[in-house]
């Protein structure tokens, strides 16, 4: 009896989790890879070990974070994006393209990233320095990208259900340069030692400007339910403990000493496995394994 109600609370509780990341975005069976067709990576590969880890919720808000800091991404968010009005279906649209070029098949895949690039295509305009911006500028792209690849890598190291080995590391990093090359980006790096050289370079270019307060501030106090602020609230504070030290000074985010190992990351390790274990039900990864073995 015991056994059958905790096996109702997942699939519950998986389902309401997967509707509120996904929504009406979520892959559908048909669109899933398969034995024939793995798509661009494959079940072997990092980036399906590590996306499928709940500890993906805290590297998209690290990523979100430190992506404020280039004045000429967080312009285009500013005046193209509508995640103020319509936050749930900015997350959802988001969660479809991980979701899409990880574990779709390879025309899912590519027809994701063909939406993504026909949107960045009307994405332009002018910053409030008077400097010109385009999505699909290399640069930018490269940006946005590097800021992912760091921030999921670094969540999956510190609150994800397990290590990853350095070689697993680089390979991650390579296997995410492919939909990055087909997005547009700059050149992305292959491996770790790359990605932190990239991202060091870009450090002149970053600072913290009104627009990318005001972001922040809606990052981490969000318009949602008394039901998820608690659960928010533990990933938001794990995020903001990711972030590099010169990004939190910038953006006013200061860590109090012992506030991380002794209260964040014990909160953030259980609230991962609790999300972990309720998203397993029927997760992406699961329903593909079905497959694979028919």
């Amino acid at each position: 009896m015991i056994g059958e109600a905790m096996a109702v609370v997942q699939q519950r509780g998986g389902d309401w989790l997967r509707q509120a990341i996904a929504g009406n975005e979520a892959l559908q069976p048909h669109e899933l890879a398969t034995a024939t067709d793995t798509g661009l990576h494959g079940p072997d590969s990092i980036v399906w070990r590590v996306h499928g880890d709940a500890a993906m919720l805290i590297g998209g808000l690290r990523a979100l974070l430190l992506q404020t800091l280039h004045p000429l991404a967080m312009a285009g968010v500013g005046d193209h994006s509508d995640y103020r009005r319509d936050p749930w279906g900015r997350l959802h649209r988001t969660g479809r393209f991980i979701a899409a070029t990880t574990y779709g098949t390879t025309a899912t895949a590519e027809q994701s990233i063909a939406r993504v690039r026909s949107i960045h295509e009307r994405v332009e305009g002018v910053a409030p320095d008077g400097r010109r911006y385009r999505a699909t500028d290399p640069h930018l792209l490269l940006w946005v990208h590097l800021t992912e690849v760091d921030s999921f890598l670094r969540a999956y190291d510190r609150f994800g259900n397990g290590k990853l080995r350095d070689s697993e590391r680089d390979q991650y990093v390579a296997e995410m340069a492919e939909v990055a090359r087909r997005l547009g980006a700059q050149e992305p790096p292959t491996t770790v030692a790359e990605l932190e050289t990239a991202l060091e370079a870009f450090g002149p270019e970053c600072h913290a400007g009104p627009e990318a307060r005001e972001a922040v501030r809606f990052l981490l106090v969000p318009p949602v339910s008394i039901w998820v602020r608690g659960s928010y609230g533990i990933i938001t504070a794990a995020a903001v403990t990711l972030l590099p030290g010169w990004a939190r000074r910038q953006l006013w985010l200061p860590v109090p000493p012992l506030v991380e190992p002794l209260a964040v990351r014990p909160a953030a390790l259980v609230l991962s496995r609790s999300i972990g274990w309720l998203m397993n039900a029927r997760s992406n990864r699961t329903l593909i394994d079905d497959q694979l073995m028919v």
